[in-house]
């Protein structure tokens, strides 16, 4: 069976480790080639040494990033792991050379270059490749997905909001104007950058929200939400930070239209992923723990009912790493060349 022959750029962050744990065991995929400046020349073992012993990781090493490295090592399709604004510079030069890309930064999420604008405070960089690009959250966007060439891999945050959301404002069970979200990440979600906010003493035993009113997310959330309700959607959002390592707690709180009932929820969430690999239902009252989707593809979602305020409140957890990030990209990876979408990804 031929292995299919894919880069890493920028493969030393956290997101991108796990993405290398991934393909390093990917029945399909041959990692030939692998990007770091820091790290060009040295074995992958040795900046990795959780991959000792692995004789791929062992001669595999770091190149530079340049067009001339990507194109020796025989690969096609490559995986950017690299900062947000930083991702647009290898994604224009791999998609003219006739490469697929699938980006892990946010620089093509969002469609509308405005949009983009007014949450990043700054222009988008390559506005004519946005028409090229499909939103990577299989479950929503499978055949944009398999036709495309380049894949905007949805952030960790927006996952676990976009996913329980859509089936719900398709619909019609909730008031789109009512949407209000608190989510708590890992440590990790913030990338691997040395931060005073970030260290061990100001991270441990603490727990603070940051990044309110207008998470850069909330972008590509409300992009998504707005599709599925036909309609402007905008929603509030407050994230925070949380003293472990991985993992992503989303709690969701959205008024009941006049239409809607107590089975309104798990039926439409139900007709929407009972089919779906990675979608876990937990059913009305039973809800999501992080430590049961840490290391996996997987996204728990539980929900309940409240007839006092006749709200609807959906609980999920996902691996920011994981189902956030790399095993999503992986899974894009696996819809693009027509293989299962778990191939690779069913390890717990």
């Amino acid at each position: 069976m031929n292995k299919i022959p894919v880069a890493v750029i920028g493969a030393s962050g956290y997101s991108g480790t796990e993405l290398l744990r991934l393909l390093l065991f990917h029945e399909r995929a041959d990692l030939v080639c692998l990007t770091s400046r820091q790290s060009a020349g040295k074995a992958l073992s040795d900046e990795q040494p959780r991959f000792r012993g692995l004789p791929k990781a062992e001669a595999l090493k770091f190149c530079e990033p340049t067009m001339e490295n990507l194109e020796a090592s025989g690969a096609k399709l490559a995986f950017l792991a690299l900062p947000h604004g930083v991702a647009y510079q290898f994604a224009e030069p791999l998609l003219e050379r006739g490469w697929r890309v699938i980006d892990l930064s946010d620089d093509f999420r969002v469609q509308d270059a405005n949009a983009y604008a007014a949450f990043r405070e700054h222009n988008h960089p390559a506005p004519h490749l946005l028409p090229r690009a499909a939103y990577g959250l299989p479950e929503i966007h499978r055949e944009a997905i398999r036709n495309t060439s380049l894949v905007a891999c949805p952030g960790c945050y927006p996952t676990s909001m976009i996913l329980p959301l859509v089936p719900l404002l398709r619909a019609g069970c909730i008031d789109p104007d009512s949407i209000c979200i608190s989510a708590m990440s890992g440590v990790s979600g913030a990338g691997r950058k040395a931060a005073i906010p970030l260290l061990f003493v100001e991270c441990n035993e603490s727990v603070r929200p940051y990044n309110i009113p207008k998470h850069r997310h909330l972008a590509e959330v409300e992009q998504e939400l707005s599709i599925a309700a036909g309609r402007s959607v905008m929603a509030s959002f407050t994230p925070h930070l949380v003293p472990i390592t991985a993992g992503i707690a989303t709690t969701i709180y959205a008024n009941a239209t006049e239409s809607a009932d107590p089975t309104s929820v798990g039926n439409a969430l139900t007709e929407a992923y009972s089919n779906e690999p990675f979608v876990r239902l937990l059913g009305e009252g039973t809800l999501p723990d992080t430590k049961h989707v840490v290391g996996t593809n997987y996204i728990d979602i539980g929900w309940v009912h409240d007839p006092r305020t006749n709200r609807f409140v959906i609980c999920c957890a996902e691996d920011n790493l994981g189902k956030g990030a790399a095993s999503q990209a992986v899974q894009n990876f696996n819809l693009l060349h027509d293989l299962p979408e778990t191939t690779g990804l069913l390890r717990v």
